[in-house]
């Protein structure tokens, strides 16, 4: 059996055949207003359905995801989360048992506004206790969600409901368990909690986007996540896909855009934006004052953080969105072979042959050849797919496409931005 950590050396995996199965997903969007001009929004939010929904008001897409649906009871937002196993499909051949919420991972997006009083109706289906906690909060004591501390567990099949005022500003927070952390949020468990402003017009984005920031080991051939590994992880993913499964993000020529990104997993995370400068607006912790915003082309997301970035799309393109770790824009790295850099196999590559038929030595003239020998069974290729020149774009995991046209009948993905290369550039 090939086995990640004694892979044999410049020998491809066996290809395997693998099921393409949908992710499941039960969780429906909510009701708020989305004013941005074009019709059929891909993942946007669906039409207002609530008395809470202002004229004006934006909310957050998040791509490969949803938004958390919600009713009003009195003068309370409710809500429901279901903890429970799942299975997803991070890319095309890769499907990955997780735990989340409502049948996806990370769990649906949870957007409030200022002052609204909230109840959130949480069901366990997992197979242990669990609690949630709503990370950078400010909440009574009893709603913390540190299981032992501040609440009993929520057993197996119980559900239990936290119910608190949004009293801070607006900001980019996050909601995860606080019950057996080293299982539970590496299997997936996790989601955005956004606060929106009073103001509709209090820093206006004309699209707001959010990703989460994650990262796995998946062994080859296998489908469940090590969940005790602490440093050498194989998978990371931006709301748990890897390219090419990932979402594009479609604005409009001249739309001003906002990106927000959280991490809770071991890691950090440099994300990187090619063909624009932005500024970081917002942490965590609150909104940046403009006075001590500053710019930027990277923005390091580390555990426990959220960032919030802003830009206007001013520049057509396909543009890069990616982790700036050269390992995290791959798939399924197995990081401990030797360096083959330069080696000359000579004969020793035919007289492997003889006993492997079909063996080729990998890494002696660099890993971009390599990349599509055989895989096992549930394993995607370590690149990313053709792009608008036929040639592979050499990218996968931590990967997507900021796509920005001057005109958009809707925020489908456009497909490629294709302009002829000056002819100067290549003598």
């Amino acid at each position: 059996m090939i086995a990640r950590r004694s892979l044999l050396i410049g020998a491809g995996l066996l290809a395997g055949g693998a099921k393409f199965l949908d992710s499941k997903t039960n969780a429906e969007h909510t009701g708020h207003a989305d004013h941005a001009e074009p019709a059929g929004h891909g993942s946007a939010p669906s039409a207002p359905s609530g008395p809470s929904a202002r004229p004006g008001y934006l909310p957050v897409t998040t791509p490969n995801g949803a938004t958390l649906h919600w009713k009003r009871e009195g003068g309370v937002k409710v809500f429901h989360l279901i903890a429970e196993p799942i299975r997803q499909r991070f890319a095309p051949d890769l499907e990955v048992n997780c735990w989340g919420y409502n049948g996806q991972t990370p769990g649906p997006t949870i957007e409030l506004v200022q002052g609204d009083r909230v109840r959130i109706h949480v069901t366990n289906h997992l197979p242990e206790h669990t609690t949630v906690h709503w990370h950078g909060i400010l909440l009574p004591n009893s709603m913390d969600g540190v299981g032992g501390l501040n609440q009993p567990h929520i057993k197996p099949g119980e559900t239990f409901t936290y119910e608190f005022t949004i009293r801070q500003e607006a900001g980019t927070h996050m909601y995860h368990p606080h019950i057996d952390e080293m299982t539970q949020i590496a299997m997936g468990m996790q989601g955005f909690f956004i606060i929106h402003p009073k103001d509709p017009g209090f820093r206006r984005a004309d699209r707001d986007f959010a990703i989460f920031l994650n990262e796995w080991r998946i062994d080859p051939g296998t489908y469940t996540p090590v969940s005790f590994e602490m440093l050498d992880f194989n998978f990371f993913t931006m709301n748990s896909h890897v390219f090419p499964g990932t979402e594009p993000l479609v604005v409009r020529l001249g739309q001003r855009v906002r990106i927000r990104l959280a991490n809770i997993m071991m890691e950090e995370h440099p994300i990187h934006l090619h063909g624009y400068t932005f500024k970081i607006t917002g942490t965590d912790g609150g909104p940046i004052p403009e006075s001590a915003q500053w710019p930027e082309t990277t923005v390091t997301v580390a555990s426990g953080q959220a960032r919030d970035i802003e830009f206007v799309a001013n520049a057509p393109g396909d543009w890069a969105l990616h982790c700036h770790k050269t390992h995290h824009i791959m798939n399924g790295m197995v990081h401990e072979l030797p360096n083959l850099i330069g080696v000359d196999p000579g004969a020793a590559e035919k007289k492997i042959q003889r006993l492997l038929p079909g063996y080729m030595t990998m890494g002696h003239t660099g890993a971009a050849m390599n990349m599509e020998m055989g895989r096992a069974e549930n394993t995607p290729s370590m690149r990313g797919t053709p792009g608008p020149f036929g040639d592979v774009i050499d990218m996968g995991g931590m990967f997507t496409i900021l796509k920005v046209r001057e005109r958009l009948d809707s925020y489908a993905d456009p497909g490629w931005y294709r302009t002829e290369p000056d002819p100067l550039w290549y003598g």
